[in-house]
């Protein structure tokens, strides 16, 4: 997932960057991200391993579901 802040041809990867898999680091076709404000984390549907995952900003860490 790439983050794009008003500038459309550059961003910034907050969630997966290594590669289509099944592993907590990785995704496999999301379909949906929420912003968790009060967590500072991505919530993202991870649709083909039948998942959610958050991804906290703060800590860079990932928690499957």
């Amino acid at each position: 997932m790439q983050w794009k802040n008003g500038d459309t041809t550059n961003g910034q990867v907050v969630a997966g960057g290594n590669g289509e898999g099944n592993g907590l680091h990785q995704l496999n076709r999301p379909t949906d991200v929420l912003i968790d404000k009060e967590t500072d984390s991505l919530i993202i549907c991870d649709r083909y391993n039948q998942r959610v995952v958050r991804w906290s900003r703060r800590s860079g860490t990932t928690q499957g579901e």
